[in-house]
């Protein structure tokens, strides 16, 4: 047999080969799945912080809606009409007599808590008079209202007093005015705001106003465990709208004089201060609120990598969060800089108590 006949040997790879081969494929697969954690973790972290700003946003909007129409149908004639205040839902009391004001700022230790009040109709913003003396259950009117049936109106002294409550109604129904004679708004007990009884109910006399609020709106926001709630105390729904917020705070934007001026001269907090007793808006504090300043802080819902020491370096104490010069109320633990935060303010023009007070 020729040389040229003979079979030539077949060259495969050797053990060693192939186990280096194996090595290196698992070493490159294995530095991919750390690149593509990596990348998914900073992926993640990038959403969740774009996601806080643009919740944080839609908040700031939601309650600069809500403020702007505070206390709408609870000015009359240039004046605030409610000093103190009689309302109810069914059997239930909310104010008896008590001391009223339509916005209201409270602090605490978790962060502010704002209750807002305000009717839905736009006519609102008018009042008219009363032909007759009223005890509550009925109401002749001077001029004509354009309310509706199971609609709210307010009944209020013709001079706000604290010892006279204006007092919160529901038509139940209408006696239509003619030539000679008034429309008629009676209030029977099965009215939503009807059925209570007010431990001071004085009657409201011929010169006494009534205002159509249509439906009464309470909300009230507060934080709580870290979530800004949304609630409605008159029907006792809850939200949670937005999560992980660091600080919630609120400053009254105030002129120094209740009547004769527009103009903001300062921010106060809502505390008994040098400025004036805003820890409790009544009759006195009320006319000088002008707008209102809301801040708020947000945090990533999840910490960023540390660094190769160990140490947290999202945020640095240069840039620790604050509103206003405030410390942040829930800052408190010791990592809070492996978080990066998100803070929004807003100023509203409180239209409805300037213009609803100017001459």
């Amino acid at each position: 047999m020729s040389s040229s006949q003979r079979t030539r040997p077949t060259h495969g790879l050797s053990i060693i080969e192939m186990m280096v081969s194996i090595v290196v494929a698992l070493l490159v697969s294995l530095a991919a799945v750390n690149t593509a954690i990596a990348f998914l973790a900073s992926q993640r972290q990038g959403i969740a912080a774009t996601g806080s700003t643009i919740n944080a946003a839609s908040v700031m909007a939601a309650l600069k809606d809500d403020l702007a129409v505070a206390g709408l149908g609870f000015f009359g004639d240039s004046t605030y009409l409610c000093n103190t205040l009689n309302f109810s839902r069914n059997a239930t009391r909310y104010f008896d007599g008590t001391a009223f004001s339509p916005l209201q700022v409270t602090r605490t230790a978790q962060g502010d808590t704002i209750d807002v009040v305000f009717g839905s109709r736009v006519e609102s913003g008018a009042n008219v008079r009363l032909r007759a003396a009223s005890d509550g259950t009925l109401s002749a009117l001077e001029s004509f209202l354009p309310v509706a049936v199971n609609e709210a109106v307010l009944l209020a002294p013709a001079v706000p007093d604290n010892l006279r409550p204006c007092l919160v109604r529901t038509v139940t129904a209408i006696t239509p005015s003619t030539p000679n004679s008034a429309q008629i708004l009676t209030f029977a007990n099965d009215g939503l705001h009807n059925a209570a009884a007010f431990t001071n109910n004085p009657p409201f006399d011929d010169q006494g106003r009534v205002t159509q609020l249509g439906v009464l709106n309470w909300n009230r926001y507060r934080v709580d465990n870290g979530n800004l709630l949304l609630e409605r105390p008159l029907d006792g729904s809850t939200a949670i709208i937005a999560r992980n917020v660091i600080s919630f705070r609120l400053q009254y934007g105030v002129s120094a004089v209740a009547a004769g001026s527009t103009t903001l001269e300062a921010w106060v907090d809502p505390t008994n201060d040098v400025a004036g007793n805003f820890a409790a808006v009544g009759a006195a504090e009320l006319p000088r609120i002008r707008a209102l300043r809301i801040g708020l802080i947000v945090r990533s819902p999840q910490p960023e990598k540390r660094d190769a020491g160990g140490n947290c370096v999202a945020t640095d104490a240069a840039n620790r969060p604050t509103l206003w010069g405030l410390p942040a109320e829930n800052l408190g633990n010791a990592d809070w800089n492996c978080w990066r935060y998100r803070t929004s303010t807003v100023v509203v023009p409180m239209r409805n108590l300037v213009l609803g007070q100017q001459l």
